[in-house]
C-alpha cells in the first residue's frame, strides 16, 4: 500500500508557516487594516491561479488522461469526486481519470476562495459537473505548487455536496 497519510500535509504545512509568517510573498500584498503578516493575493495572482482550474477543465474537455494528468505533479494526491479510493501515482491518477471521463465531465465553478502564498497557492469552493449521466455538485480544494514556471496540482480533494449525497440515500 502506498499511503503517505501526513507526508503531503507537513509538506505543505512547512512551506504554508514560513510564508504566512514572513512580511512579503510575491503575488501577495498586505491586507488592509492589519499587519504585514496577514496577506492576500493580488487579483493579478489571483486570476492566474483561476486559469488553473480552466486549464484543468478545459484538459477535461479533450477526454485525453493523458492530457489531464500534465496539470497534477507527479507526486499529486488525489481525493476524486465519485471514487472512494484515494490515489497516489500518477498510475493511480490515470485509471481514475479514465473512468471518470467516460461521463464526459465539464466543471463550472460556483465558489472560488483563492490565496497564494509564495510558490503555493488553494484554490477552494464549489463547482458543479455536468455529466452524461445529469449535474454533479461538488466541493472542492485545489493546492497547486510552482515547479520552474508552471503552476501544477499537488493536492486535489473534491467530493460531492452533502446535501446532495443526503438526498439520493433517501431515494
Amino acid at each position: 500500500m502506498n499511503c503517505r497519510p501526513h507526508s503531503a500535509v507537513a509538506a505543505v504545512a512547512a512551506v504554508l508557516l514560513p510564508l504566512v509568517l514572513a512580511t512579503g510573498c510575491a503575488g501577495t500584498a498586505p491586507a488592509s487594516g492589519t499587519t504585514p503578516s496577514v496577506m492576500v493575493a493580488t487579483p493579478q495572482a489571483k486570476a492566474e491561479i483561476a486559469a488553473l482550474f480552466e486549464r484543468w477543465n478545459r484538459s477535461l474537455a479533450t477526454g485525453d488522461p493523458e492530457a489531464v494528468l500534465a496539470n497534477y505533479a507527479p507526486d499529486a494526491i488525489l481525493l476524486p469526486t465519485l471514487s472512494d479510493r484515494v490515489r497516489h501515482t500518477p498510475d493511480e491518477l490515470r485509471d481514475y481519470f479514465v473512468h471518470f471521463l467516460q461521463a464526459k465531465p465539464q466543471g463550472t465553478i460556483t465558489e472560488s476562495n483563492i490565496r497564494v502564498f509564495g510558490d503555493i497557492a488553494i484554490d477552494a469552493g464549489t463547482y458543479v459537473f455536468d455529466t452524461r449521466k445529469g449535474k454533479v455538485p461538488a466541493r472542492y480544494t485545489f493546492v497547486y505548487r510552482k515547479i520552474g514556471d508552471q503552476w501544477l496540482i499537488v493536492e486535489h480533494h473534491s467530493s460531492m455536496m452533502p446535501e446532495t449525497t443526503m438526498a439520493k440515500a433517501k431515494h
